[in-house]
């Protein structure tokens, strides 16, 4: 795609998975790629060796290490938040200050780095927050607080969709149900069950998701906003 060449791309949250995958992406169509990465520095020196992309520390629980890390990488062109992390159990066994971190991060971190993005991003720009079709529902007990997070995300994407609307720039929540991660493998303990649920029974690629959010990001996604777009292989359908 041509048409990212040269443009200013920050992902947050690009040292594995999805996120890495997306900073493969926007890298190989010609952007200049900034990612944060936290916990893992040497998969996040392996994504910048590869890809010539540059690699900022960043803990996405710490709103004043989010602000620093969009602010720092200038105007951008497109933001993409991709960190997250996951909880689940029983509700009343879990511990409060790890769901407080888990809200931090999921929900917290997309707020204030999109909004410190909009403040210089140039006209026509393009913001997505990575959701989770577990925004739309919840499956399984023990996930209320994933759920809960995934489905503020949503709000969030509306709301900035309106606020930045008159600037060109869209604002988008992508959706994924199962993902071939490490943290949800699809030859898990758990795929059977995911699978059993779905239309197309496996799990998604991650150069899948990537694709979408490339999409959306070009102009062919210029009048596309304050949407989720879920890419779940039909969950729940």
């Amino acid at each position: 795609m041509d048409d990212f060449a040269g443009k200013a791309v920050m992902v947050m949250g690009g040292s594995r998975g999805i996120g890495a995958a997306i900073v493969r992406h926007f890298a190989s169509a010609g952007a200049n790629v900034i990612f944060t990465y936290s916990g893992s520095p040497d998969a996040a020196a392996e994504v910048a060796n590869e890809t010539g992309a540059t690699a900022v520390k960043a803990d996405s629980a710490k709103r004043d290490e989010v602000v620093a890390a969009v602010a720092d990488a200038g105007p951008l062109d497109m933001l993409v938040v991709n960190a997250g992390v996951a909880i689940s159990g029983d509700v009343l066994e879990l511990n409060p200050d790890d769901i407080d971190r888990l809200i931090d991060i999921n929900v917290r971190a997309p707020y204030h780095a999109s909004v410190e993005a909009g403040r210089t991003m140039r006209d026509n720009g393009r913001i997505i927050i990575i959701g989770s079709v577990n925004g739309d529902r919840v499956p399984w007990p023990g996930a209320t607080a994933y759920a809960l997070s995934k489905s503020a995300v949503q709000g969030i994407g509306r709301g900035l969709a309106r606020d930045f609307g008159h600037r060109g720039i869209t604002v988008n929540v992508v959706q994924p149900g199962p993902v071939d991660t490490d943290m949800n493998p699809e030859t898990g303990p758990f795929a059977k069950m995911m699978h059993s649920a779905m239309a197309i029974k496996r799990h998604a690629q991650v150069d899948e998701v990537a694709q979408l959010v490339m999409f959306l990001c070009s102009p062919a996604g210029a009048m596309i906003t304050g949407t989720t777009q879920t890419i779940d292989g039909g969950v729940g359908i």
